[in-house]
């Protein structure tokens, strides 16, 4: 007998967001997370142009409680200006606790089964269902979701293939309490990199890389003292006397999974991906995982699915990791590069001078130019209409749908429950096998 219908390991921003999109497609749910309590550590600030769409898309971040938008984005440091039709243009900085309070709590709200203090430490899939074991108990599931993180304990567990390459280069962060020190946005300094942002609340977020330094191995955080240490190096600032709130490393390790799928596993996020969280792509790049995956999960386990739906999340989303992954790094190259990058840098500069350039820069950096292979683009101004998290039927008169929702427009548009459009014609409806392939069977 099966305690739930999917269990999701990671109660982060992507496991949250899956599972909120499990609930909203009918999908029983209990998602386990080693911490006793929610993080409080900001981590990852920023949110791009598609996920606020995605968020809008659910009611999430709507209206007085939408966090600012800058224009302001870059490649490897150097400014892009973000700005692209859709309703999000640009990028939010939002710390990522509060990312994971909104989520958690729209989730729950949706009746997902949040349980903390749980540390999956074994995983069994048996073809039937799966087993994951924290030690005191076991929770049996149809599907079981791993979206524990880089270090991913269900991918060690499994063994997944996981190639790429470690690290080579690294760069230290603090957010630091009671420091002066000058604002710099990706300064290249003789003897390395260094970013300083003060925050409203008076808080500055220091990160330094230093060229030529070996990258230790780490088992854990550094300590503050290392990064005054480095910090003094790079800009001759003495930042001792501040008080760390959150200190962390990340280098250019960079791996993806060979196949998103293992059996009834599967893998969203970074346990799917390892990379730099340069440009904030990583936290963006996993919520664009989990909401793929949800709606087609759902779809599975209650029995709505066409067969080979599930199989598209790893079709569609592996070659998006492959790029963005690819993207960061020559932004990795570009950004923690001595004097023999500056050749490059001058010329890239030049080129985001030119409309076509900035465009293309601007649509990868906000996650808006992703097309799937036999799939349209999102649907950019109608995320309203898909808060139920269905699909949608766009046309001008009602036909039989699948249980697709209808709604009247000049066109004839059928769009997936992720925004992506799969039919278009200012004629015909789509036909019954379209229908079914995304929607399942027509319902009577």
């Amino acid at each position: 007998m099966l305690d739930t219908q999917v269990v999701v390991v990671g109660a982060g921003p992507v496991g949250l967001l899956l599972a909120g999109e499990l609930r909203l497609g009918g999908a029983d749910v209990v998602v386990l997370d080693r911490l006793e309590e929610p993080t409080t550590e900001s981590r990852a600030s920023t949110l791009h142009a598609r996920t606020m769409e995605i968020l809008d898309s659910r009611g999430l971040w709507d209206g007085a409680d939408s966090p600012a938008s800058d224009s302001r984005g870059h490649f490897a440091g150097i400014p892009v200006d973000l700005t692209l039709p859709g309703s999000r243009p640009g990028l939010w900085k939002v710390p990522q606790f509060d990312t994971e309070r909104l989520l958690a709590r729209w989730a729950a709200g949706l009746g997902a089964d949040v349980r903390r203090g749980q540390e999956v430490r074994a995983v069994t899939d048996t073809g039937a269902y799966v087993e994951a074991g924290t030690g005191d108990h076991v929770v049996r599931a149809a599907w079981l979701v791993a979206c524990d993180g880089e270090d991913s304990t269900v991918r060690r567990l499994l063994g997944a293939d996981f190639p790429g390459h470690d690290a080579r280069r690294e760069l230290l962060r603090a957010d630091v309490a009671g420091i002066e020190v000058p604002d710099r946005r990706f300064e290249r300094l003789p003897d390395g990199l260094a970013v300083a942002a003060r925050r409203a609340d008076g808080v500055t977020r220091v990160m330094v890389h230093e060229h030529g330094a070996a990258v230790p191995v780490r088992t854990g955080p550094p300590t503050y003292d290392e990064i005054v240490r480095v910090w003094k190096r790079v800009t001759g600032e003495d930042v001792s006397e501040g008080t760390p709130l959150w200190v962390n490393a990340f280098d250019d390790t960079t791996r993806q999974l060979t196949h998103y799928r293992h059996g009834r596993v599967l893998f969203a996020g970074d346990a799917a991906h390892r990379q730099p969280p340069i440009g904030g792509q990583a936290l963006n790049l996993g919520l664009h995982d989990a909401f793929n995956l949800g709606w087609k999960l759902a779809a599975e386990v209650t029995g709505r699915a066409h067969p080979g739906l599930l199989d598209t999340y790893h079709a569609e989303r592996h070659p998006v990791g492959a790029r963005t992954l690819s993207t960061i790094e020559a932004q990795a190259l570009l950004l923690f590069g001595g004097p023999e990058v500056e050749p490059v840098r001058a010329l890239l500069t030049e080129l985001i001078g030119h409309e076509p350039v900035r465009a293309h820069l601007a649509a990868a950096i906000g996650g808006l130019d992703v097309h799937y292979d036999g799939v349209g683009a999102r649907l950019p101004h109608s995320t309203e209409l898909l808060r139920a998290g269905r699909g949608l039927l766009l046309g001008p008169t009602a036909v039989p749908s699948g249980g697709v929702p209808h709604a009247f427009a000049e066109h004839w548009t059928l769009v997936r429950p992720d925004g992506h459009v799969v039919w278009a014609d200012p004629s015909d409806p789509p036909p019954q096998e379209v229908l079914a392939r995304w929607f399942g069977p027509p319902t009577t």
